[in-house]
């Protein structure tokens, strides 16, 4: 049968679509790249915020006009919004013939052959996973699944469930497996990378697992994301600190920097604590790139409190930041909170914290001119010959920056170059290749 698979949201939703276009594809189906070519499309839906939900919806009805007026056969809708909206799909989209909720990914194959579709006698032919989702010389090894953290706003602990570690010698040899298929780049992720192992092992075992990954030949680089800063020890900033192939970059969302707002949010840390975590990491990774991420309006935020925020990030000199206006979800307890703030505030306040990141970053950028940094290539410029786009340790695929390499030679993609950096423009850098 021919699949088209849309993958919305996460990396770790990108993990889930990944593990099921390989349970497909080794049950003799086809992945085709043109829905046009599909009998059946899959969409692994994301319902984190407002915004995701809407992409969702407006993906399943775009598949539904290609239901009518092309091949496609049957619509199936998986992954967060299958689980967190089951009862009401059949009633609100009945173009979705079938749902696979994020539980039950594994049984993705007996889905698609219960589905009664004649199929299209021409077999177009398959696309690999890693082409569909990732360009192939990075990817993403998801280390748990679920969270026990039951932040107020957020609705992932009752779709994906009670925090659940990967035991530590499945993810090694899924990353050797990657590497043998051409991964340079290994990207940790999970909802909380840093409590990895507490529930098998009654310890978190992040550097253990870290000290096993570095041994595995071509995987050059392993990032961690989704470090909260409750749970970075001195054990793991030191295991970072100690190996060449961790890159000296952590993703830590701190979500907010005011203490009241910490507490309604039901974060667990304070200002000071944060402050606290991030001295530990500059003392031990001098060089480290900290990314994070803010959220705008949360309810009850106060003018004052909003400052607070912005003083931090122009204080602290974060190297990254995502800044989100907050989204009543349905189900949270933050969505039944008193004094929830209009929307044009909470972009205003968005706005603001955006610009106060972006004075740090344009600075860090200027100071970075002359510095020679590893730079692993990602393609070539179409329009500029001999120019390539990259990223360096300090930049994760997809939300951070890039620097365009000037190169006498001709690069591939996944190449790492010694480049010295020779300008910025805003976010990216331009650089120029070390013969």
């Amino acid at each position: 049968m021919n699949l088209y698979f849309v993958s919305l949201g996460c990396d770790k939703n990108l993990v889930d679509s990944k593990k099921m276009i390989d349970r497909l594809s080794a049950h003799h189906h086809h992945i085709v790249d043109d829905v046009k070519k599909a009998d059946v499309a899959i969409v692994n839906t994301c319902c984190f915020i407002q915004s995701a939900t809407e992409e969702s919806i407006e993906t399943i009805l775009e598949m539904a006009r290609e239901k009518e007026t092309g091949s496609l056969k049957a619509i199936v809708m998986a992954g967060c919004m299958a689980e967190r909206y089951r009862d009401q799909i059949s009633q609100e989209l009945p173009e979705v013939d079938a749902l696979i909720d994020t539980h039950s990914i594994e049984n993705i194959c007996d889905m698609i052959d219960s589905l009664a579709v004649d199929q299209d006698s021409r077999h177009d032919e398959s696309v690999s996973s890693a082409a569909l989702l990732t360009p192939g010389y990075y990817g993403y090894l998801k280390i748990a699944d679920g969270c026990d953290k039951c932040c107020t706003y957020c609705v992932i602990p009752s779709i994906r469930g009670a925090y659940k570690s990967v035991p530590i010698s499945e993810l090694v040899a899924e990353a050797r497996k990657m590497a043998e298929d051409g991964v340079r780049e290994l990207i940790l992720v999970a909802q909380e990378t840093t409590l990895y192992g507490t529930d098998l092992y009654g310890r978190k075992m992040l550097p253990e697992l870290l000290e096993q990954l570095c041994m595995i030949d071509g995987i050059e680089w392993i990032r961690l994301l989704y470090c909260y800063p409750e749970e970075i020890t001195d054990d793991l900033i030191q295991c970072m600190a100690s190996h060449h192939k961790i890159c000296h970059y952590i993703d830590m969302p701190i979500q907010h920097a005011d203490d009241v707002i910490l507490k309604r949010m039901g974060r667990k840390t304070t200002q000071s604590q944060i402050r606290d975590v991030t001295r530990r990491l500059r003392e031990a990774m001098p060089d480290i790139a900290i990314r994070t991420t803010l959220i705008a309006g949360f309810p009850g935020e106060t003018e004052a409190q909003h400052q607070t925020a912005c003083s931090f990030i122009r204080e602290m000199k974060y190297d990254r930041v995502g800044i989100f206006s907050y989204s009543q979800e349905d189900g949270t307890p933050a969505s039944r909170m008193d004094s929830q703030i209009r929307n044009e505030i909470k972009e205003i306040r968005r706005q603001a914290l955006y610009e106060a990141q972006q004075e740090v970053v344009f600075q860090a950028n200027m100071q970075l001119q002359g510095s020679q940094l590893d730079v692993l290539i990602e393609g070539a410029l179409a329009d500029s010959p001999g120019i390539y786009a990259g990223r360096t340790y300090r930049d994760a695929p997809q939300v951070d920056g890039l620097i365009f390499v000037n190169s006498r030679r001709t690069l591939y993609s996944g190449d790492i170059v010694r480049t010295v950096i020779t300008g910025a423009s805003g976010y990216d850098l331009t650089g120029e290749e070390l013969s």
